[in-house]
């Protein structure tokens, strides 16, 4: 139990003071290594395919259980994202274009495997990234892409909704992006925003992190809908029993937003 309390401060510690793009450059053997003491066979992350007795905890001032993991530095929300891909989409059974904004270290040399160049990746600021990006301004041509993956992003970004148009606008005629978001309980009806709100613990107190710009409500759905894409948002989780979601270490109530476009 120290063990465990221990590392859960120190996974707190690190995620709130070091951007996580450091995080992911340097974080990775070190987590392997300990890995080592996680061993066990009640978890299994669906990403790299290791087994734990526990992922590790993750999380800024509370960290939760059961949350990442040590090999592939997954968390809940990518497992979830691999397993709905995997039961209700063609993503891994044929080459797409792809563009994989502020890319997961879990995610991009798998999906480089299966689409080859046709999976570009692209931030700001990221070093992971192959192309240096603004999301308001996507630097590709209309149509361009079959499926855009742009997962705990949004939070981030002065205006949420242009970011979405040009996602729609780079997605080709029936393409998908997966666009997942945090939600902070309580969760307000309408997605609360603003810009005045410059203090760093000011934002914290309002949005759930100093680096985020708004809480998003239960209107996230209307929102994407006011992009041009069609929202589908998807209780696939919900479709999973109580033990598959701990096994594979995810949240039932995480639901999947998808936009299509039409």
């Amino acid at each position: 139990m120290i063990y465990l309390h221990s590392m859960k401060k120190l996974i707190s510690l690190l995620i709130r003071y070091v951007p996580r793009k450091y995080l992911q450059l340097f974080s990775g053997i070190g987590l392997r290594v300990v890995g080592v003491f996680y061993a066990g066979n009640a978890v299994e992350c669906p990403i790299c395919g290791k087994h734990y007795r526990t992922f590790l905890p993750y999380g800024r001032i509370n960290p939760r259980p059961n949350a990442l993991c040590p090999s592939c530095l997954s968390l809940e929300r990518h497992r979830l994202i691999w397993l709905f891909m995997k039961e209700n989409t063609d993503f891994f059974s044929r080459k797409l274009q792809v563009l994989h904004v502020a890319p997961e270290h879990c995610f991009m040399k798998r999906f480089e495997n299966i689409h080859g160049d046709g999976y570009i990746t692209g931030d700001i600021e990221s070093p992971l990234a192959k192309v240096k990006m603004d999301i308001h301004h996507i630097p590709f041509e209309e149509n361009r892409f079959d499926v855009v993956l742009c997962n705990h992003v949004l939070e981030h970004v002065k205006d949420d909704i242009q970011a979405m148009r040009e996602i729609n606008r780079v997605l080709r005629p029936g393409g998908w992006a997966i666009m997942q978001v945090p939600f902070f309980s309580p969760v307000p009806e309408k997605t609360i925003e603003d810009p005045g709100l410059t203090d760093r613990r000011e934002r914290e107190a309002a949005f759930g992190q100093d680096d985020h710009v708004r809480k998003f409500g239960k209107d996230y759905a209307e929102r994407i809908g006011q992009s041009g894409l069609k929202p589908e948002p998807n209780a696939f989780a919900h479709t999973l029993t109580e033990e598959a979601c701990h096994h594979y270490g995810i949240s039932r109530n995480e639901i999947i937003y998808r936009g299509i476009k039409p």
